[in-house]
């Protein structure tokens, strides 16, 4: 049997979702290679008005502290030292690693001239927020894909290289922790140079520490959501008890959020923040929507041992992440009675990748051990992978 009947059967055999996300990807694809073929000006609605667009505001602004869950479990388990959490850190790992790729690929499509992305590792700026986000990013990546060799390693049995990757653990951690910290609030600085064209509702000098902070916050809910949908949909281990832990480390990183951004808000800032009523309402609903209600619902110890209003509280929070990097990166940089909306292939791009992303974590999840607590005690030569640990969970890849 040729490789390609064996990947039609494989294909075949899973579940129609997976099957549908096959195919959004593969549409994501030929977008894309319109993308290039055609030109930006031909397939978006970028211009001088609208540089970035939806590619920018979602698939790297977005999409950055969505992926921000690696380096905030791996530095609550490993620095400060919350040891039961550590199962949740390799879904984390994957998800991180899969998004910052995605990121990478988002950057290429928008760039007018990608063949020249280069050259940012030759000529230097070093002046620039751009020169270190993108050099952030591409150093992360790699920190990420060593972290993600591990599970490889274990896999199909490469002994002396695991070894090697579980010498370097805490040396990768570190080096994560400190890289995403100085990108994740290099994005904000951005938008600091926007003086005159960022609304005053979100345009202050606290911009970088704040967009570090909501992505620690939305570190934290993208794990307890993942950890959630993974239990439900593709049958892996509950761990409702570590997800308790993390709902209430939450409310305290939330807190400190918007005590930075209130005080950032009425202190530090200039500017008129009533006079377009439109994006008054955009940042009520980010902050009341997408913050308060969830902070309170996890102050409650209901809230936090109910795994569904747990995950609800978590999806606010993301959604108040999200609403806020476009916000900051379109809606509020807009002025009054322009408006900019993607084209077909820009939203076909986008979904692709979201689409990928999803896809690349229940096959990784399906054929990997990400799930395992101890993988160096699996036994591959178990059928589909299925494992039990002390505490008596079924553990290994889901059937997708």
């Amino acid at each position: 049997m040729t490789a390609a009947k064996i990947i039609a059967n494989e294909i075949k055999g899973y579940h129609r979702f997976v099957q549908f996300l096959i195919v959004l990807v593969a549409v994501g694809a030929l977008a894309s290679l319109a993308r290039f073929v055609f030109g930006l000006g031909v397939t978006t609605n970028l211009n001088d008005t609208f540089p970035w667009g939806l590619w920018i505001s979602f698939d790297v602004v977005t999409a950055v502290p969505l992926a921000a869950g690696a380096f905030t479990l791996g530095a609550i388990v490993h620095c400060f030292h919350i040891k039961k959490l550590e199962p949740l850190v390799r879904p984390a790992i994957v998800t991180g690693f899969l998004g910052y790729s995605l990121v990478c690929v988002g950057l290429l499509l928008d760039l007018g001239q990608p063949q020249r992305g280069w050259h940012t590792l030759v000529y230097w700026n070093p002046h620039s927020p751009m020169f270190e986000v993108s050099m952030c990013v591409m150093a992360y990546t790699t920190v990420l894909f060593l972290e993600f060799l591990s599970p490889v390693c274990e896999k199909f049995g490469y002994h002396v290289p695991l070894r090697l990757l579980r010498t370097l653990e805490m040396p990768l951690v570190v080096a994560a922790a400190s890289i995403s910290t100085l990108h994740q609030s290099s994005l904000g600085t951005f938008f600091l140079i926007a003086v005159d064209k960022l609304h005053s509702l979100w345009y202050n000098p606290l911009l970088p520490l704040l967009f570090w902070l909501s992505a620690m916050c939305a570190g934290i809910s993208i794990i307890i959501v993942e950890a959630t949908m993974s239990h439900k949909y593709m049958g892996q281990p509950d761990e409702s008890e570590l997800l308790e832990t993390l709902a209430k480390i939450l409310p305290w990183v939330i807190t400190v959020y918007l005590t930075v951004k209130f005080f950032s808000l009425f202190a530090l800032t200039e500017g008129p923040l009533t006079n377009r009523p439109g994006l008054l309402i955009l940042f009520v609903v980010e902050v009341v929507g997408g913050m308060i209600i969830p902070l309170f619902m996890l102050m409650s110890r209901k809230v936090r041992e109910d795994g569904r209003l747990r995950a609800t509280a978590a999806w606010l929070v993301i959604a108040g992440i999200i609403l806020n990097r476009f916000n900051v990166s379109m809606f509020g940089m807009e002025a009054p009675g322009t408006f900019y909306y993607p084209s077909f292939i820009e939203t076909l791009v986008t979904v692709g990748i979201i689409a990928a992303h999803v896809l690349f974590f229940v096959l990784i999840a399906k054929y990997f051990p990400i799930f395992e607590h101890h993988p160096e005690t699996v036994d591959y030569s178990i059928p589909d992978h299925f494992h039990k640990t002390e505490k008596g969970h079924a553990h290994g890849a889901a059937k997708a």
